[in-house]
């Protein structure tokens, strides 16, 4: 992915999510589709025929000495890296098989420190550290349970709260996010 890539994801992310603000604060519902730009679609878009997309941007980040976040689905981890460099790594809880975590190639395109979590099924005040990566996905802390290393989420990437603290002060907006199996 070229930087130009995620630089136009996250202007765009900018104004939709100040667009989603705007309704949600009038009382208005907002589906998640329309708050936040895809990125895997742009990632598709710009990787050559027959290349392996996340190979490639993962090869693409380790080169340089950007930070990035890998979320890896199978063995349920998260690690920050600095270019080819792990900073962190910590155990997960992703999408259960209902509810998936989506795979691709994103970016935060916003920071909450705290926001509210709700579904058909679920209403969670008070979500800390909360960072949007794809429409309504996002990393956040999880206060409300402990299973960490099972996937239990409605989608989201669910990490203990201590370790999303570091996370929220270590990523900015604009961070890739790299979801995969």
């Amino acid at each position: 992915m070229k930087n130009t890539d995620f630089t136009w994801l996250q202007r765009t992310g900018v104004v939709l999510t100040g667009i989603a603000l705007t309704c949600a604060g009038l009382g208005m519902g907002v589906s998640p589709a329309l708050t936040q730009p895809e990125p895997a679609e742009v990632a598709v878009k710009t990787a050559p025929k027959g290349g392996d997309v996340m190979a490639e941007a993962i090869a693409k980040l380790q080169q340089s000495q950007k930070r990035w976040i890998e979320v890896n689905l199978a063995t349920q981890r998260l690690i920050a890296w600095e270019g080819k460099k792990p900073v962190r790594a910590v155990i997960v809880s992703t999408g259960k098989a209902s509810t998936p975590t989506r795979t691709g190639i994103f970016a935060i395109n916003t920071k909450i420190r705290s926001a509210r979590m709700q579904g058909d099924d679920y209403d969670v005040p008070d979500v800390p550290f909360t960072m949007f990566y794809s429409g309504g996905y996002a990393i956040h802390g999880a206060y409300w349970h402990n299973r960490f290393g099972t996937p239990v989420s409605h989608g989201c990437v669910n990490v203990a709260v201590d370790h999303a603290g570091w996370l929220f002060k270590w990523a900015s907006v604009g961070t890739p996010v790299v979801v995969h199996r």
